[in-house]
């Protein structure tokens, strides 16, 4: 035998005794005891009434409203605090909850804004005068105190809070879901009655198979930031900029167009050589997807001020759509208030699901008045209710009683159009 073949045949027998080695450690360490209990460590069950799936501008409100109306909560955050769009994308003037000199959104999502403003100190809007731009009614809070006295009401109501954690995987069970969720060092398997999905691109309802639509175009995202001489994140204070074809329907285009946004601020501060005062963490998306609903939402419906058969909360913005080119606000006429029917938070032919937030059933144009917060803070209390309810009744959302709905909204301070 050559000294050639002699060494080739001694490999092979290295190789096998090394693959023999590996496959025993690998058996030896599946049963290690110290393996083992890790893996029960990360295996966490929840059996509850009502699960929230995104804890912004909606979900909070949501989430809240369905443990006050007695249903056992947990809502589900993939980031580190709560707010969404208000605190983490620093859009933090809320609005409107006002409409031609009266109050016309008000509930959870008001009591939490007032709070906010009163503790720091703030002054709220006239809303008996009749601003001459709608933005002078805009709510001006402070977004880091937004984001405590969120978790505490959350927590006061019972809200079990759950952050860096999102569904992967979603199947229906007898008398609900089941949903696989995941977050590093957390498996989480949650058996519920009722989803609201407050994601704002309506993922959890893509995940369910259920439709949805968007265009190929979408409004631009803004980065908040401030450039200057001294540290001051008030809303007012803020400088914004465009970020075009901003798209929050993944991470890989989300990281797209935050590196986008950033690389622009680096670029101002190197031009005007200033200090960066204050960045955001992220992109403030206005647009993603929107479900097919029992009740799609039309611009005409929304700037005739429609009163549903089912309305469950009202709406107030002018129709807002932003461009490359900017934005031309389209007021509504004057006494004309838009509502929010029950079925625009209802994928068609779905059962134990809703939605609030920007991913309302409507079209474009509607969708640009109906996405912002006040109007999401009138859904997600709607929403937060009828699944409560329907938890309770053990039935679907539209079979919910309208006029328990409408009741238990007014119960916790909402405004409902009178049908």
């Amino acid at each position: 035998m050559s000294h050639q073949e002699n060494s080739r045949r001694n490999f092979l027998k290295l190789s096998a005794a090394g693959m023999a080695i590996a496959s025993t450690s690998s058996v030896s360490l599946a049963k290690d005891p110290q393996t083992t209990a890790i893996q029960q460590k990360m295996d966490v069950t929840s059996d509850v009434d009502v699960l929230v799936v995104g804890g912004g501008t909606a979900g909070i409100i949501a989430a809240i409203q369905a443990a006050r109306s007695g249903a056992k909560t947990l809502l589900v955050e993939r980031h580190s605090q709560l707010g969404g769009a208000m605190t983490t994308g620093g859009v933090a003037f809320p609005g409107l909850f006002d409409a031609w000199g009266k109050q016309v959104i008000g509930g959870v999502g008001w009591e939490l804004v007032k709070e906010s403003v009163e503790l720091d100190g703030g002054k709220l809007p006239d809303f008996a005068k009749v601003p001459q731009k709608h933005w002078m009614n805009q709510v001006h809070i402070n977004l880091f105190l937004y984001s405590l006295l969120a978790e505490e009401k959350c927590q006061q109501a019972g809200v079990e809070i759950c952050y860096y954690e999102f569904p992967q995987a979603i199947s229906k069970a007898s008398s609900g879901w089941e949903v696989d969720i995941a977050g590093f060092g957390t498996r989480r398997k949650v058996t519920c009655k009722q989803v609201i999905d407050c994601t704002g691109g309506a993922e959890v309802v893509g995940l369910m198979g259920y439709e949805r639509m968007r265009e190929d175009e979408t409004q631009p995202g803004s980065y908040l930031f401030q450039i200057g001489s001294s540290h001051n994140p008030a809303s007012k204070q803020m400088q914004r900029l465009y970020v075009h074809g901003a798209d929050s329907t993944n991470s890989r285009t989300v990281t797209e167009a935050n590196l986008t946004g950033r690389k622009s601020i680096l670029q101002k501060v190197r031009k005007t050589k200033k200090k960066l005062m204050h960045m955001q963490t992220e992109t403030a998306f206005r647009e993603s997807y929107r479900i097919v609903g029992e009740t799609v939402i039309s611009v005409n419906d929304y700037t005739s001020g429609k009163v549903f058969d089912d309305a469950v909360g009202y709406a107030f913005y002018p129709v807002d759509l932003h461009t490359k080119t900017g934005v031309k606000p389209k007021p509504l006429k004057p006494g004309t208030v838009p509502t929010i029917p029950l079925g625009s938070l209802i994928p068609k032919n779905s059962h134990h699901v809703m939605v609030a937030g920007r991913s309302i059933s409507s079209d474009r144009l509607a969708n640009s008045g109906l996405r912002v917060q006040a109007a999401c803070m009138a859904m997600a209390q709607a929403s937060g209710v009828t699944a409560a309810l329907a938890a309770k009744q053990s039935t679907t959302p539209r079979k919910v009683s309208l006029e328990e709905i409408r009741a238990e909204i007014k119960a916790h301070k909402g405004i409902v159009p009178a049908v």
